[in-house]
């Protein structure tokens, strides 16, 4: 019932994946170029919403100068990557994805917006062939979970960075600490056959919510002066019940869920998503709590 890289749940087919694409993570390719990565462009403006409390915390942590070269890692639709632009008039910003459609996205966003600073490429960070400390900041907001092998992944991204460069990133606490999940789930789960979201070890929007793996990962890929923090804000979620509970509905992973389920619990499913999520409705919309670890290490 959500999403992380700004992406969490995946599935599906699609755009055949480039020769680089690790084969251990040919799954999360095939997902992010199938019904996923076009669900993520059609609500990029969304997804945006959600995280506008969340990004600056990123940015702030990453200290991107002006004549700063950044990676983006799963910039997805290039919002991250366009935000560091901003920063780094006078540098370089790298977005790199393995979804087709999403980089597309990013880069009709950015032709539109006058940041001819950054660029992207369609490559999987775990095995990309980037110039050896070509950077000087590598940044990713939800984009780091999804590696099959996490220690190839953020060895070869502290390659990419010069020496003492930085590393800022964003990436889910448990599913129990985020209400912008358990308030939904909880509100399904008498009706339709939930997904797991959290299997240890494996590739997922949780697969870092442990903060010792990920001190282990980091100073085995080379990295030192590594910090973990936590970060609590409100995510906005829609405009009223009736808007997200079609967005939501609408996510690929919510759509193969439903079909499994009978008519009678689809529509209890739909009455009591929309019920739980009056609770929560203020001013500006439908508001829930999420939890992130914003963490933060130097290249040696």
């Amino acid at each position: 019932m959500g999403q992380g890289n700004d992406q969490d749940v995946a599935g599906g087919g699609g755009t055949p994946l480039p020769d680089e694409i690790a084969a251990d993570n040919a799954e999360q390719g095939g997902a992010w170029n199938g019904d996923d990565g076009r669900y993520w462009v059609q609500h990029r403006e969304r997804q945006e919403a959600r995280y506008r409390r969340l990004t600056p915390h990123l940015m702030a942590a990453a200290g991107i100068q002006a004549d700063s070269r950044v990676l983006d890692i799963g910039c997805g639709s290039g919002g991250t990557s366009l935000e560091a632009a901003r920063a780094a008039a006078e540098g370089a910003v790298l977005g790199v994805d393995v979804s087709a459609p999403m980089l597309a996205e990013a880069r009709k966003q950015a032709a539109g917006s006058g940041l001819p600073q950054v660029t992207f490429e369609r490559g999987d960070a775990q095995v990309h062939r980037f110039e050896d400390g070509a950077f000087d900041i590598a940044i990713s907001r939800f984009g780091v979970m999804f590696f099959a092998d996490p220690e190839a992944a953020f060895a070869n991204i502290a390659r990419a960075l010069r020496p003492g460069g930085q590393l800022a990133f964003l990436c889910w606490r448990s599913v129990r600490d985020n209400p912008y999940l358990t308030v939904p789930m909880g509100a399904i789960a008498p009706y339709v056959q939930l997904p797991e979201l959290e299997a240890p070890g494996a590739p997922g929007p949780f697969s870092l919510v442990d903060t010792d793996r990920i001190e282990k990962l980091l100073d085995s890929a080379g990295f030192d002066e590594i910090t973990i923090s936590a970060v609590d804000e409100p995510m906005w979620m829609g405009t009223d019940p009736d808007d997200v509970v079609a967005y939501q509905l609408g996510i690929p992973a919510s759509r193969a869920m439903l079909a499994e389920a009978s008519a009678e619990a689809r529509a209890k499913t739909e009455t009591a998503l929309r019920d739980a999520l009056a609770e929560h409705q203020g001013p500006d919309g439908v508001t829930l709590g999420s939890a992130a670890w914003l963490v933060t290490a130097r290249r040696r």
